[in-house]
């Protein structure tokens, strides 16, 4: 189901003078505020609607979405702002709406019964459900009337009703069998497997499931919609490194860099102010789906970093950077924090009803308007708009087909899009590749200037501890592999934004939520909504990324912390892994489950299995090692039954069983030697290393968990390199050429 938002909702939009608020008004959660003024008696999730329904002995109706959710938005304003429909609901049922973003683990329980009972899952999601709340219907966007292939959403509320009064204790059965077999269907667990499967299996199915699937001439792995899916492309690198000399292992890396290619040149990729939108709804990459979401940005930085580490071709690195300006510009706060998305809906102009991506297209008219200056030097009579034009796909009937279009709110519109190379263009005009560069550069910068002027989508300024936690590790990665200080001092600034606005110093546990508050200030609800799985997952990898490229021994001291935290809260002792909620926190739920696919966002359990063998690499604790083992066996099965499904496990199980280089520089970590060792092992791909800086203080962090570190000394005075690997350490090295060489072998 495609997803979205509607422009210029504030938090709470300002109410017609006759209407009065539900209690939504007293949450924070910008989509639960979008709905405060509906006419339905809307209840947060909590104890007080449950005990209402058990009272009154009425289903529950729960539904759940987010607020740069389109389809949510569309239901909103056809059904839940419908005075009739409202009192239907108020008269026969408790409504409860959620925020999937604030509570994935009520999100991921009632869509695993959704997408095992219907024809797939999306958002908005709507479920009924028992005073005792298991499910027995669910589904996804309902039109308010019957048409001609779907069923109107009154009717299905007063069916529901109907069998709710007449065939109750049907329904109960049902719904007592549905959520029996989901617990079987949904149970991951070590069960009497002793040892994980071979890495080397998992490694070659992965890739031919992916090969197979491949699309040759644009990239990526479906027909249509298209998803930037980045732990795809992840073990893609991961998979041409440990295959360089073999045919697949060249296969695997023009995969993944033809993908990102045609991802960066496309019209997923908001050309003007940089930033990728959430999803192609072509196989070409051309027209998105306009919401931006905060993880895409954050993994995405990381594998265009990473493009550029494997392939030296500063395409890949410009991406990244203008990814990260764009989250710096747009989805940040003053105090460090990142915010979680903007809407793909936006009013053409003030006033006007909102459409998808009025912000982001444009008219030839407009271009003509803004970019009318001639082009000396070209081979024909030729101005800066057209050459624009030319290069970025755009025609006078707008380059946007009908049936990417069913409202036609695009007709005429232009999404930019990357026609050819720079030498074709520049071939076309008789001009200069350099001229033609900074001509196309100086037009959107243009085209910059004149969007801001245009009504802004609506930003959903909730800041999240995993998307946080991901955003640290994309400005960590990314300024560490460029060399970029500035980009390392933002991913600190996030980490500190986390630790004084998102940690309970009292506990040790992270709160999953905070909000922008007035003023600049920072606001949280009221219980605090505590951390998830991969609240903690996230930011733990976060840590692990910041501690190497900023040395900061601190921020290892906390993903430490953290990591004792997640095990105490989230770890099955009977069964291995880690559930996605704690036990209290979703005592309520008919399911505790242990989220198996990495998808948009990876999985925390595939996180958590990276995250134990780094931090075994730093610390030497086996207890983290044997986890990392447990873990990747209760997931065996999954993994060989759909090892596409896990990719980034995949990587752990590898890099678990291939054994994690240890990389030591001992040296003054001001001193430019040190440095350059440094950003030699920065400037390298190597995903299954831990990079560790040994500065001579025995009593450091590093040196008591690691006592060999004091042993190691430096060779004349000068910052020298140690690897340590399966049991064996390298010679002494202190020319980063040397280092160079040892590390790409």
């Amino acid at each position: 189901m495609p997803a979205g938002g509607k422009a210029n909702r504030t938090n709470c939009p300002p109410p017609a003078p006759q209407k009065t608020p539900n209690r939504l008004i007293h949450e924070k959660s910008p989509y639960l505020l979008q709905h405060a003024y509906n006419p339905v008696d809307w209840y947060p999730w909590g104890q007080e609607a449950f005990d209402k329904a058990k009272k009154e002995n009425k289903p529950i109706f729960l539904s759940v979405g987010y607020s740069t959710c389109h389809w949510c938005h569309m239901m909103e304003e056809e059904s839940f702002q419908n005075e009739e429909i409202g009192r239907l609901l108020n008269e026969d049922f408790v409504s409860v709406k959620v925020d999937r973003e604030e509570r994935p683990d009520v999100d991921k329980v009632y869509m695993t019964f959704v997408q095992a009972t219907s024809s797939g899952g999306g958002w908005p999601m709507n479920v009924w459900m028992t005073p005792s709340l298991q499910p027995f219907v669910g589904g996804t966007y309902f039109p308010p009337e019957d048409g001609l292939t779907r069923v109107g959403f009154r009717t299905v509320l007063t069916r529901i009703r109907d069998q709710w009064k007449q065939n109750k204790n049907t329904l109960l059965e049902n719904s007592q069998r549905v959520t029996t077999a989901l617990l079987a269907r949904s149970e991951i667990s070590v069960g009497d497997r002793q040892v994980p499967p071979s890495a080397a299996t998992m490694n070659t199915r992965c890739f031919q499931q992916l090969d197979e699937g491949y699309d040759e001439e644009y990239g990526g792995f479906a027909e249509a919609p298209k998803f930037p899916t980045p732990v795809i492309l992840n073990f893609l690198f991961s998979y041409w490194l440990s295959h360089r000399l073999a045919q697949d292992g060249s296969r695997a890396q023009q995969m993944a860099l033809h993908t990102l290619k045609m991802m960066a040149n496309g019209g997923i990729r908001d050309h003007v102010g940089q930033g990728f939108h959430r999803y192609s709804t072509d196989r070409q990459w051309h027209i998105p789906h306009f919401e931006k979401m905060l993880y895409d940005q954050a993994q995405l930085a990381v594998v265009y970093s990473q493009a550029f580490q494997i392939s030296g071709d500063e395409f890949y690195s410009d991406v990244a950077k203008g990814i990260l300006q764009y989250v710096t510009r747009s989805l940040s706060h003053r105090s460090g924090g990142f915010y979680s998305a903007e809407d793909a809906d936006s009013a053409p102009e003030r006033g006007m009803k909102p459409k998808e991506g009025a912000f982001y297209v444009w008219t030839v008219q407009e271009i003509q308007q803004l970019l009318p200056e001639p082009v000396g030097g070209a081979s024909e009579p030729l101005t800066s708009g057209q050459l624009l034009m030319k290069h970025y796909g755009l025609s006078e009937a707008g380059n946007i087909n009908s049936n990417q279009d069913p409202k036609g709110e695009l007709q005429g519109q232009n999404v930019l899009t990357v026609r050819y190379s720079l030498e074709l263009t520049a071939a076309r005009f008789g001009l200069d590749v350099e001229a033609v560069s900074t001509l196309l550069n100086t037009g959107l910068e243009k085209l910059f200037q004149a969007r801001k002027h245009r009504p802004k989508a609506h930003l959903d300024s909730k800041m999240l501890a995993a998307w946080n936690g991901l955003m640290v590790s994309g400005f960590a990665v990314t300024g560490a592999v460029l060399g970029m200080d500035k980009l390392v001092t933002q991913a600190t600034n996030g980490a500190k934004f986390l630790k004084r606005h998102m940690f309970d110093v009292a506990s040790g546990r992270l709160k999953r939520t905070c909000y922008a508050g007035t003023g600049g200030s920072v606001e949280h609800s009221n219980p605090p909504c505590w951390g998830f799985l991969e609240d903690y997952a996230f930011v733990v990898r976060g840590l692990l990324d910041l501690y190497e490229a900023s040395q900061e021994s601190s921020w290892l001291e906390w993903a430490l912390r953290l990591q004792d935290t997640q095990d105490r809260l989230f770890w099955d002792s009977r069964g291995g892994g880690y559930f996605c909620s704690e036990a209290e926190l979703g005592s309520d739920l008919p399911l505790r489950l242990k989220d198996d696919q990495d998808g948009a966002e990876p999985s925390a359990n595939s996180v958590s299995a990276h995250n134990l063998l780094r931090l075994h690499g730093f610390t030497g604790h086996k207890d983290w090692m044997d986890k990392c083992v447990c873990l990747l066996t209760a997931f065996s099965e999954r993994m060989r039954r759909v090892p596409v499904a896990l990719p980034e496990m995949v990587r752990a199980l590898s890099a678990q069983q291939e054994t994690l280089k240890q990389i030591v520089i001992c040296g003054d970590p001001q001193g430019k030697d040190t440095k350059a060792l440094l950003q030699c092992v920065h400037s390298i791909y190597l995903p299954n290393k831990v990079l560790i800086l040994a500065d001579g203080d025995p009593s450091s962090f590093l040196s008591r968990q690691l006592p060999f570190l004091s042993n190691l000394r430096r060779v004349e005075d000068r910052a020298t390199a140690y690897i340590f690997e399966n049991q064996a350490c390298s010679m002494p090295i202190t020319e980063p050429c040397e280092l160079r060489k040892l590390l790409h072998q």
